[in-house]
């Protein structure tokens, strides 16, 4: 195998081939280093890269392999890392000039959990300014002219052209989802509070998640089994049984085929006339699965009190960073903590309220369903890197704080589009499994 094709491997596979004996990290990561030279200088996907830390630590692997040692789920798999997760040996800058070469003392929680999984961290990707919509350096692989998406832009991209086969990214509007959109590539934005927020740089408690990227439904599994910790630093973190997602998704053992409601969402005006057309068609091809159903009267509302709550959690959360280094935030972000301020409690609060009452309708919805399908973004990545695109088909999703898989089977204007499959809390393993059938059923 070339190293061209090792850069190309799903981390699945490449899980295999490393435990079988059949490839060796250090080929792995070199595979990706390689990759990173040849498209860094027009993706531009990382904040920091050290090439040489990151072979040490596939050749550690590769050491521990040859002495027999237990390996992890992710031995010997790169990975990257969102510069606004700690990492005790790298920088996190979370993407503004206020905290330029600040250096945590510890890894975050995720991170902890990659490195006892037995993954490389291959270095930081860009974030937009503290996770926020003004953009960073980042184009779109597939065609540098557009977005990748935001916040976790360097993630998604990184992973789309083969820099590392795995990534992490944050949501807190549309932050993982709709980067999977634009770039192509599978992303998962779990419940709120399965992987561990301890360590990752905070703007919204209420809605803040770590969510992941990979090239298929089974990468999501594989390092959401190793991300999946029940922490109790992390206030919205549970306790559950830990691991069988990747087992879930790759069981293709005979089951009644589930069953989809398409749902166009309070969001669908906002959408181009090339993604109505393209989800419409898909739902269309597969109406033996798909059957549209009417939005919740409630969610109505929705969309106004995902924002309510940001804005006003942007406003607390950032206040420090605010008044030590003001002149230093974009107009962009001083507008949204200058907005914030003003929301008042009442507002807030009702927010708050709605996020549970439109819940329990939603839960109603997926009890005659196994998923939702909606868009995952307004239409394909838009031109230029002024803005990142329209969050506006995820907040509702992170308000909720349900879990969403972004599957790459659209198109439009010729660029990505994803579909994202909407399940209830804590049932990761049943989104999975139907986000995979799907996956399936559409590439057949």
């Amino acid at each position: 195998m070339t190293e061209k094709n090792l850069a190309d491997l799903t981390a699945t596979e490449a899980a295999h081939l490393i435990h079988e004996g059949a490839l060796k990290s250090q080929a792995l990561v070199e595979a990706c280093i390689g990759r990173i030279r040849e498209r860094e200088d027009d993706v531009r996907a990382w904040q920091y890269f050290d090439p040489d830390v990151a072979l040490e630590q596939a050749r550690h692997a590769d050491e521990r392999f040859a002495n027999g040692e237990h390996l992890g789920l992710l031995h010997g798999l790169p990975v990257g890392i969102k510069d606004i997760i700690a990492t005790a040996d790298m920088p996190t800058e979370d993407g503004t000039p206020a905290n330029k070469g600040r250096q945590p003392d510890a890894d975050a929680a995720c991170v902890r959990a990659l490195r006892e999984a037995g993954a490389v961290i291959m270095g930081k990707t860009v974030t937009t300014e503290l996770a926020t919509r003004f953009p960073g350096k980042t184009r779109n692989p597939h065609n540098l002219e557009h977005t990748p998406g935001g916040s976790s832009s360097g993630s998604a991209a990184a992973v789309a052209c083969g820099m590392v086969p795995l990534a992490l990214g944050t949501q807190t509007g549309g932050s993982v989802t709709r980067p999977a959109s634009f770039c192509g590539i599978y992303g998962l934005k779990p419940t709120l509070g399965m992987i561990s927020r301890q360590g990752v740089t905070m703007q919204s408690h209420t809605l803040d998640t770590v969510g992941v990227y990979g090239r298929s439904t089974q990468d999501l599994a594989l390092i959401g089994d190793a991300l999946s910790i029940p922490d109790p630093s992390d206030p919205v973190s549970y306790s559950r049984a830990i691991g069988g997602l990747a087992a879930t998704v790759a069981d293709r053992r005979e089951k009644p085929a589930p069953r989809f409601a398409f749902v166009r969402t309070p969001a669908w005006d906002k959408a181009d006339s090339a993604a109505q057309k393209s989800i419409i068609d898909f739902v269309a091809r597969h109406s033996h699965a798909i059957t549209e159903a009417p939005d919740p009267v409630i969610f109505e509302t929705i969309i106004d009190a995902h924002r309510c709550v940001q804005h006003a959690e942007n406003a607390h959360h950032f206040a420090d960073i605010e008044a030590r280094a003001r002149d230093l935030l974009s107009p962009t972000l001083r507008e949204i903590l200058d907005l914030g301020r003003t929301i008042p409690a009442k507002d807030y609060l009702d927010a708050l309220a709605l996020r549970d009452m439109a819940y329990r309708e939603l839960t109603a919805l997926l009890d005659r369903y196994d998923a939702l399908v909606c868009l995952s973004a307004c239409g394909a990545p838009p031109r230029g890197l002024e803005s990142t695109g329209n969050p506006i088909f995820n907040g509702m999703w992170t308000l909720l704080g349900v879990p969403t898989v972004t599957l790459p089977l659209l198109t439009a204007d010729g660029l990505p589009l994803g579909i994202q499959i909407i399940g209830k809390r804590r049932e990761e393993h049943r989104l999975l499994r139907n986000a995979a059938w799907l996956d399936r059923a559409a590439r057949v």
